[in-house]
Formats: C-alpha cells, structure tokens, sequence
C-alpha cells in the first residue's frame, strides 16, 4: 500500500469512507450493521475520538470523525474494520480482502465543506435510491441529530454548527428538495455572520 501523506491532529475532522472491494457488499444482515457500530463506539471512545455523523451502506461507509486526543483519527478505521473483516470473513466463510483499498481520509478544511459534509453523508442513502428520505435509513445518525436528544454526543456539535437540530433538518430537506449545495453554502454564511 502507498504510504499516506494525511496528518492527523487533534481537533481536526476528518471525512473517513471505503467501499467493499469491486463493490461487493460488506453488510449483508442486519446483525452486521448493528456489530459494526458497536465497534465503532467502542474503538472510537477508546481513541478519544468523536463520531460525529456515520452512513452505513451495504457496500460503503461514510464517517465524520473528531479527533480529540493525541491518537490518530486513523487508528479508528484500521482497527474497526481489521476486527470486523475477520468476524465477517468466518461467518460467511469466506477470505481475502473485504474493502477495494485502504480507507479514504480527507481532513475537513472549512466549515462550508463541513456543512455539506453532513447533509452528503446524512442523504447518501436517498443518493442510492434506498430510502425516501434520510430518517428512513436506520444505519447512520441522522435521526439522532434531528431528535435533538440531550445525551447524544453528536448534539453539542449540532447546536454550536447549526443552532439547533430543526435547522439542520431544514437545510437537509431543502438540500434534498433543491440537489444543490448553494442552501449549504448559505447556511455557512449565515450561521457564521
């Protein structure tokens, strides 16, 4: 494998994502979903990493990762998916490699890409014609952000990027409704004047 030329460092967000290789699914139950984000949680908070916003699809994933300790936000893909692909590889009795290549990571560089970020990982299932609508797809954390739930992680960031989670659900809807990021890119604008 090339070497990877990403820094990690802390405070950052990073945009994680890979596909099963010659897109092949990697989850074929809905067990494998449900294993997947445990582990996820797991390293995640082991590596003093923040989930931000996940998508699970059955042949990729999408990530908006924080780094918040000194660990490097890629320790969290190589161990999810070393444990996962292994699990995978023995219940279906299968070998060789379960992804195309490496996980992808690109740092998040401004908040306008942040923001579509967001509405991008969120509306990825709608993209592939497996839902209506986002809060239809169980596998990713959209229904967390617009429930607004207190205790969810996610909803500090919610609030201190959109002021609540009734605005990010509008911006997702019109995004929708619209196919341009030009309601993204105001919303960044406005919610930083």
């Amino acid at each position: 494998m090339p070497r990877r030329y990403l820094q990690f460092t802390k405070d950052s967000y990073y945009h994680i994502y890979n596909r099963g290789f010659e897109k092949q699914s990697i989850f074929r139950e809905e067990c494998n979903y449900h294993y997947l984000l445990d582990l996820l949680m797991q390293v995640a908070g082991e590596c003093e990493i923040s989930v931000i916003a996940y998508c699970l699809l059955p042949n990729h994933y999408h990530w908006l990762l924080r780094q918040d300790g000194d660990t490097p936000v890629g320790e969290v893909p190589k161990r999810v998916f070393g444990s996962y692909s292994q699990a995978f590889n023995k219940a279906y009795k299968r070998r060789g490699t379960l992804f195309d290549q490496r996980y992808q990571a690109i740092l998040v560089d401004s908040d306008v890409y942040l923001y579509r970020l967001c509405c991008y990982i969120h509306c990825n299932p709608v993209k592939h014609g497996l839902v209506a609508q986002p809060e239809g797809w169980p596998y990713s954390n959209y229904t967390h952000w617009i429930a607004g739930a207190q205790d969810a992680p996610e909803q500090q960031f919610v609030r201190d990027q959109f002021t609540n989670p009734v605005m990010y659900e509008a911006l997702v809807h019109t995004y929708l409704a619209s196919g341009s990021y030009n309601t993204i890119d105001e919303a960044a604008k406005n919610t930083k004047d």
